[in-house]
């Protein structure tokens, strides 16, 4: 039935043209953060990690900032027409990076550049279900959308190192520019009306505030129980990825001696589990057994690095595939859920709501994670484990009404 689903999708002619594009633009993301790791470098090897870290950082501000405005003028505006205008902006900035000089310029045009990817992403996300007429293909689309998304995430980096080596540090952003081009190109020629905007104001309606709009979108993102629980486990989520993210390096080389070749390979261990189920998550088709992945999601993530600090290299390899099969596992079913549950013209804004308050977990779990790096050392893992289970446990128990009807028949729909 999934592979059935996958190949309507397949057939689907405007799906793949947006497929093709957001593939092409999410290589360049790759080649953009490699670029902006070696140019961190270039500064200075004791400031890169300074550079990186305020750059990441003011990537997720503008997430948070601008992602609620740009869902509310996805649902509003044409979306062809900001899924291109996004792409040649964002072209524009990154075919500035090679002539920077100083820092502050490097902190500028990344956040400008995700300023554009924060309007962006609602404006793709909610196009899916628009152009995919049969709701049931709904999670064969994205997850093949998410999938790809998190191969490029394990495969671009490599792509991105070896055309930096080939061409440059700074003649990368050249090739990055280009592949926003090439998506832009390909958006454009979209039929006109295949992601027309699906907001529409009854006679005799008055039009919503843009500031009623972004309340709105949050307001809708939780009022639906199986959506609010997904968003929670996001939490979930971002407590333990972020102990991977941030610690796994101190623990390979502190921990274990080793060096940056089996950090790499520890960390596209996760890149791969996280791969494996993101394009297996389009086979989960009820919201049942949706609500079901994230409960096994979120206890396989914990489950996973609460005795990492307690193992040698080749189990550490397996628990962080676990790991990663476990994260997408929490973080997929949302935007499924919102497709499906959402009603077209609002999705926009739902999604929009749905980047800021997912970032904004992530925005909180980073210091934790760095805090228990410092603080914890010889057993950071189990710290940030223990926390992600109280924070489940919570959820668990502020979700209990809705879980105990889920048991008994299909609640979350």
């Amino acid at each position: 039935m999934a592979s059935h689903r996958l190949s309507d999708v397949i057939k689907n002619k405007p799906f793949v043209q947006l497929y093709l594009a957001e593939t092409i633009s999410l290589l360049g993301d790759a080649i953009t953060w490699v670029g902006i790791a070696l140019l961190s470098y270039q500064f200075g090897q004791e400031r890169s990690a300074a550079i990186l870290a305020t750059a990441l950082t003011l990537r997720v501000t503008a997430f948070i900032l601008f992602s609620p405005l740009a869902g509310v003028l996805a649902d509003k505006l044409d979306r062809k027409k900001i899924l291109y205008v996004t792409h040649f902006a964002r072209m524009a900035i990154v075919a500035c990076l090679p002539f920077v000089t100083a820092e502050w310029q490097i902190y500028t045009l990344i956040f400008l550049l995700n300023v554009f990817n924060a309007f962006f992403n609602p404006a793709y996300k909610s196009a899916i279900p628009q152009l995919i007429s049969d709701k049931q293909n709904y999670a064969a689309a994205i997850s093949l959308s998410n999938g790809t998304w998190q191969l490029l995430g394990v495969l671009g980096p490599g792509l991105a190192g070896i055309l930096a080596a080939w061409l440059g540090v700074r003649q990368i952003f050249f090739i990055d520019a280009a592949t926003f081009i090439i998506a832009a190109v390909l958006i454009v020629l979209l039929p006109r009306k295949a992601i027309a905007p699906q907001a529409r104001v009854k006679p005799g309606e008055k039009a919503a505030t843009t500031w009623q709009g972004i309340r709105n979108g949050t307001k809708l993102l939780i009022h639906n129980p199986a959506v609010r629980f997904a968003l929670g486990i996001e939490l979930v989520a971002a407590i333990a990825g972020a102990h991977i993210l941030v610690n796994t390096i101190g623990y390979i080389e502190g921990g274990l001696h080793l060096g940056s070749k089996e950090y790499g390979w520890v960390m596209a261990s996760f890149g791969i589990g996280a791969t494996i189920a993101a394009f297996s998550v389009g086979m989960v088709d009820k919201s049942r057994n949706k609500v079901l992945s994230l409960m096994a999601g979120a206890l396989l993530l914990m489950l996973a690095i609460a005795g990492a600090n307690y193992v040698t290299l080749m189990p550490m390899l397996m628990l962080w595939l676990l790991a990663g099969l476990g994260q997408s596992f929490c973080e997929m079913p949302s935007q499924i859920l919102i497709a499906e549950n959402i009603p077209l013209e609002q999705q926009g804004k739902v999604y929009g709501a749905h980047f800021a308050w997912s970032h904004l977990w992530w925005a909180i779990a980073y210091p934790i994670a760095g805090f228990t790096g410092i603080h914890f050392t010889g057993y950071t893992f189990l710290v940030g484990a223990v926390l992600a289970v109280l924070v489940f446990i919570s959820l668990v128990l502020l979700s209990l009404p809705y879980l105990q009807k889920w048991v008994s028949a299909k609640a979350f729909r």
